[in-house]
């Protein structure tokens, strides 16, 4: 009959290594009878070992639950303390500002203005390895030395997000974590859908169902304007067609967001950056990565658009972008949801940030080469079908007359403070690396 079934003895008290042995007397089998024979005590004895199994069960999802806790990089008393402390407003009239993206380039620099005007600020950065994750971290060093906190988590976890808003009733939020990059999107689409699209709308659903509300300025981009040839770019401007599935996933996330100031009574403001550049920029940006060819004497490629046309942006310093960012903070009014649920209707804007003077390419290039006090090796070839576009140009009358923006850095002096920056901080002196 094949293999013999262990008896209720054997499975009770299992002979295994580790465990003691059961003497089975003759008279220890005729108490186990007589005990089973009553139909009472089996009822009895089928609950204990159901108690048991339950027992056994719940104290293992306790084990895992309480490693799984133990494990996470947030969380408990020390970490709310820190959050907390982070977050205390130094200023009449202050604001709580919860940062995401707070260890990039312009959360960093964002964060560290409103900190030092006595806000509270507490940041959320996932430090993904997009660029050198090194950068981010010297980042986070330097605003842990003005007090602010940067928590490690990803934007698109909806249980960090509810208990940041469990611990701090944050008056704001500056929404800069995203997936940046034209040229990369082809390669890994779908990291721009997870945080650009689905990130965005994981904190929507946190920001509604705070108690408070808060206001929301966010980063939107210049690259939504798409294949528009209509200069200087206008925020009436048609934005319906896209060069790149980034400047796709910028543009969803102004529908998304205007729908959820609709439905919920969020206040929300998206600003459109133009080509953002200065000291703590991002490696993939052109001025960052032709600096670092042009000192190690490799060429670099420029691209031109049709007909040998010059591209050309309208560089935007970091210190007017920050500006920009706290008018905006400044200026928004309060959200008008509760408990999730619209009270009246509630601000939503979009503004151009940028610095209406657009330089072509060839020109950073030569100022670059006067700073430096090096010769450029140019690979000048036809702009390749990536998603980039010919130029760009902002009309920024709506932010001048809503947030008093006026940027006031130009490319030349802006690329003088970033390449000092950048000499300090990868080890240069005289033009050659120290080591």
């Amino acid at each position: 009959m094949g293999n013999k079934m262990p008896s209720l003895e054997e499975e009770l008290f299992p002979s295994t290594p580790g465990k003691f042995k059961i003497e089975r007397s003759h008279h220890m089998n005729r108490q186990i009878y007589r005990c089973f024979t009553s139909s009472s005590t089996v009822f009895l004895w089928t609950l204990f070992i159901i108690a048991l199994t339950a027992s056994y069960i719940s104290f293992q999802s306790f084990i895992d639950s309480g490693s799984r806790y133990l494990s996470a990089s947030w969380g408990g008393i020390q970490w709310e303390k820190q959050v907390r402390s982070s977050a205390q407003i130094h200023r009449h009239g202050g604001m709580s500002v919860l940062v995401t993206g707070a260890a990039g380039f312009v959360g960093s620099h964002v964060s560290t203005a409103l900190k030092r005007r006595g806000d509270g600020v507490v940041g959320l950065d996932n430090f993904n390895d997009y660029y050198d994750p090194s950068l981010k971290k010297a980042r986070k060093a330097l605003l842990e030395t003005h007090g602010v906190f940067i928590v490690e988590g990803d934007v698109n976890d909806a249980k960090l997000l509810a208990k940041l808003f469990d611990v701090v009733a944050f008056t704001h939020v500056m929404h800069l974590a995203a997936q940046a990059g034209v040229r990369y999107a082809m390669e890994n689409p779908h990291s721009y859908v997870h945080s650009n699209i689905a990130g965005l709308v994981t904190l929507m659903e946190a920001c509604k169902t705070a108690n408070p509300q808060p206001a929301i300025v966010w980063a939107s981009s210049s690259s939504v304007y798409g294949l528009n040839d209509k200069v200087p770019f206008s925020e009436s401007d048609r934005t319906d067609q896209p060069a790149s599935l980034y400047a796709a996933t910028k543009k969803a996330g102004e529908e998304i967001t205007h729908t959820y100031n609709h439905i919920y009574g969020l206040s929300i403001t998206g600003l459109r950056f133009f080509t953002v550049y200065g000291p703590w920029g991002r490696p993939d940006m052109a001025y960052f990565s032709f600096t670092r060819n042009i000192l190690q004497g490799k060429p670099i490629t420029v691209y031109r658009g049709k007909n040998r046309v010059d591209l050309a942006r309208d560089f935007t310093y970091i210190d007017d972008i920050v500006k920009g960012c706290i008018g905006s903070l400044d200026t928004s009014e309060k959200s008008t949801g509760s408990g999730g649920k619209k009270r009246g209707p509630a601000p939503y804007r979009i503004f151009n940030l940028g610095n209406t003077s657009p330089v072509t390419v060839p020109t950073l290039v030569n100022i670059l080469e006067r700073h430096l006090k090096v010769k450029a090796k140019r690979n000048v070839v036809d702009m390749p079908g990536n998603g980039d576009v010919p130029y760009t140009h902002a009309n920024i009358s709506s932010a001048r007359r809503e947030l008093g923006y006026k940027p006031t850095t130009d490319l030349q002096t802006g690329l003088k403070k970033f390449v000092k920056w950048y000499l300090s901080y990868y080890g240069y002196n005289n033009g050659k690396l120290v080591n």
